[in-house]
């Protein structure tokens, strides 16, 4: 022991060392990082790493020590930091440097790495107790296990007390909902309630968000978190001259944590067989806008459904009427509102229909099925029968079928006596004559009608063909009018990738169900392509709108990669207008 202490006498100075103490090496994007550089010799020109990734909270906080044992000093002395992360991932802490005795020390680079944001942060070497029990921040959904397309609201609150009060607010991870149809309420200015409750306590109450979602598909759908990062005044131990306690400036992130809800699928007991998704609670009328004309005038049907549910993500049922009725492509309107009640309003198909010939023309009803989800139950509404009288116009004599190819009762009858008027019931004989070819009737015959067919082929292109083209460029133009029909939604979201691709999928998806006839279960790419190919669609077309789906399939779930907006939705509008030009 002796000869120790001799040792320890002769050399009383140890190693130097420069280190960089982390409070963990793995955290939530919302929890705080203590950084302590440390040092044994007493150092100048102290700097520290380019805190690029972080956030600095608060720092550098200096302490020295220093101690006597046994005879033999001991010194440290540390610079603290308070770090806040800013981004997700793996991230190194560079290299602190220090002169001590002339030399230059460093530190040695820590690893951090930095994972989704936690429910309830914790940091045993910095927790501000006063700000995590006075401050919170809650998802409050109205409904966690809804059916399928059946609308849920979330309303994101932000609730602080005395003695805290907040400076500045703002977002650090937004939620993304990928798995519902969503739509968010404008809140134009944040406002703080003074009268809030939070778990029966009151609290100050901050709306900062508001979201009304339909879900896409069932089963368990996640619901991701909301960060916020906040300024903070807290007031500390310290007085001023008048005795008031002096406020410190604080940050906090701050998260809802994630949210699971529990989508239901629809029954499928006593469910109808016309059923094509809609969820709520509707009134359904088919309304005419005549119910008498004369032939080559036309009247106007209405198929209308009015109420609240998921009035934007439904197809409205199609009407049925006699062939001898020309029927165009309906016009889809929308009025629409959207509030916390979810969607309210009316969406009506507009069918133009002219009628060819006079007669009594019956309109078949019409039903339409919806899933209620306060009774859980499927309801169908029907139409009553209509009938149109056309007077003042030609006559038929043939059995009207309707446009769905079910043939129907005789709609127009014919009188008797003009049943077979073009019929001739006496005729004359003459006997055949043997005369020469020149100059004969046969001989005029054929010389003439050449020239007369010529003649009638000018007048064709003069009076008919003309028309045909005027007519082909109107079925282009209805062509035109129900792509941007289709793509409406998607144009509205140009400033927002993930939701303009969102869009511009489910329109490319809701235009092939109306066209094809199938469910969105059926809609993969390969089963896409062969119902345009069996649909005698051009196959460069049927292969470029696979191509734009998947466009929308990388952008949506690769939100880095190289996009043209532009140029995929007008490339999806000419797509639809191609198909239904060639359907």
């Amino acid at each position: 022991m002796f000869c120790f202490l001799l040792l320890g006498a002769f050399f009383p100075q140890a190693q130097v060392s420069f280190e960089a103490k982390v409070s963990k090496k793995r955290l939530g994007i919302n929890e705080r990082l203590r950084i302590d550089f440390e040092m044994n010799e007493n150092g100048d020109n102290f700097s520290p790493p380019a805190f690029s990734n972080f956030q600095v909270v608060s720092g550098p906080q200096q302490s020295v020590s220093r101690s006597w044992v046994n005879g033999v000093q001991s010194f440290s002395k540390t610079y603290t930091y308070f770090l806040t992360p800013k981004t997700k991932g793996k991230i190194i802490l560079g290299q602190a440097e220090v002169t001590i005795n002339g030399e230059v020390y460093k530190t040695t680079p820590v690893e951090i790495e930095v994972t989704e944001a936690v429910k309830k942060p914790n940091d045993p070497n910095n927790i501000d107790y006063l700000i995590d029990d006075n401050i919170h921040l809650v998802a409050e959904i109205s409904k966690t296990n809804p059916y399928l397309n059946e609308g849920i609201t979330v309303v994101y609150k932000l609730y602080f007390r005395n003695p805290i009060s907040v400076s500045d607010v703002s977002e650090l991870e937004s939620p993304s909902y990928g798995d519902f149809w969503s739509h968010l309420i404008n809140i134009p200015r944040a406002e703080i309630n003074m009268r809030g409750s939070y778990k029966g306590e009151p609290y100050n109450e901050v709306i900062w968000r508001k979201a009304v979602l339909y879900p896409q598909k069932t089963g368990n759908l996640i619901l991701p978190p909301l960060t916020l990062n906040l300024n903070l005044s807290v007031p500390s131990n310290r007085r001023d001259l008048f005795g008031r306690r002096i406020l410190t400036q604080s940050q906090k992130t701050i998260t809802t944590g994630q949210n699971t809800i529990r989508v239901k699928p629809h029954p499928e007991k006593n469910k109808p067989e016309n059923f094509s998704g809609a969820v709520g609670q509707f009134d359904f009328d088919v309304i005419l806008d005549k119910d008498a004309l004369k032939a080559s005038e036309s009247f106007r049907a209405k198929i209308k459904v009015k109420g609240n549910g998921n009035l934007k993500l439904f197809n409205l049922p199609t009407i049925s009427v006699p062939n001898t009725l020309e029927v165009y492509e309906p016009e889809h309107d929308e009025q629409v509102k959207i509030t916390l009640s979810g969607m309210q309003g009316t969406i009506e198909d507009s069918y133009t229909i002219i009628p060819q010939f006079q007669g009594k023309y019956p309109i078949p009803s019409i039903q339409f099925s919806y899933f209620d989800p306060k009774t859980e139950t499927y309801r169908t509404q029907t139409s009553q029968d209509l009938i149109v009288d056309v007077f003042d116009g030609p006559t038929a004599a043939v059995q009207g079928t309707y446009s769905n190819g079910v043939t129907s009762k005789q709609v127009v009858a014919a009188t008797n006596e003009n049943a077979f008027r073009f019929i001739k019931l006496n005729t004359t004989l003459s006997p055949i004559n043997q005369q020469s070819f020149w100059m004969s009737y046969r001989f005029w015959v054929l010389l003439l009608v050449p020239i007369l067919l010529l003649i009638a082929a000018y007048i064709v292109k003069l009076f008919v063909l003309d028309k045909t083209e005027d007519a082909s460029s109107v079925k282009q133009r209805r062509a035109q009018q129900l792509a941007k029909k289709y793509l409406s939604s998607a144009k509205k979201e140009f400033h927002n990738q993930t939701r303009f691709y969102e869009a511009l999928e489910r329109a490319l998806h809701n235009y092939l169900k109306a066209k094809l006839n199938i469910e969105t279960t059926e809609l993969s790419k390969s089963k896409i392509e062969s119902l345009l190919f069996q649909k005698k669609v051009a196959k460069h077309t049927a292969l470029e709108f696979v191509t734009v789906v998947e466009n929308c399939e990388i952008a949506r779930y690769a939100p880095g990669s190289s996009v043209n907006i532009q140029g995929d939705y007008e490339k999806a509008s000419s797509l639809i207008a191609q198909i239904d030009r060639q359907l």
